[in-house]
């Protein structure tokens, strides 16, 4: 027997957090989840309107971060705090850097990012569908084997709507492209 719900579940969700600069160079971040990869290269986010949104409409840079197990305290502060007149990455705890790639900050403790320019910010009347085109993944050695990003290192975690609840993803079950073909 099944049974229906009214709210809809998409799982999982990547927590992502959005870095950018403000007019006077100063980092902003915030916590966005509702948001995916639609091409090798281009992210999209929805957003309502925030402190973020200003910076992204005059800088056209951002950065992308992964959550972690690590870092989920700061994480969620970030996506219940504005950043309007409060400095949330002092009080996070985090260590912004330049990023080499674009006008956008780095955070040392989110050990993968994308970084990322302004393909499109539609606005929607009711908030922003932002478009963002990766030009360079930015990884922390300290999560890599053999090269390569290896999430059960990285220990990223998802937005669960359901429960309101944060979970960690990472363990490998199967190879993509490969085992279905068991069945051919």
């Amino acid at each position: 027997m099944r049974k229906n719900f009214r709210n809809m579940i998409v799982t999982p969700l990547p927590v992502l957090i959005l870095g950018t600069y403000d007019e006077n160079g100063i980092p902003n971040a915030m916590n966005a989840a509702w948001g995916g990869q639609i091409d090798s290269d281009m992210v999209i986010v929805s957003l309502s309107r925030h402190k973020t949104t200003e910076n992204l409409q005059l800088k056209k840079q951002l950065t992308i971060s992964f959550a972690t197990r690590k870092t989920v305290t700061a994480a969620d502060y970030l996506g219940i705090e504005s950043g309007r007149g409060i400095n949330k990455i002092e009080k996070a705890g985090l260590h912004a850097v330049k990023s080499s790639k674009v006008d956008a900050p780095l955070f040392e403790e989110f050990p993968l990012a994308l970084e990322c320019e302004v393909a499109k910010l539609e606005d929607d009347n009711e908030g922003y569908l932002l478009y963002a085109r990766c030009i360079n993944v930015s990884a922390d050695e300290s999560i890599l084997t053999d090269g390569r990003v290896d999430l059960s290192k990285l220990e990223p975690i998802a937005f669960d709507s359901a429960a309101n609840a944060y979970r960690v993803l990472g363990e490998k079950v199967g190879n993509a492209f490969s085992d279905g073909a068991a069945l051919k």
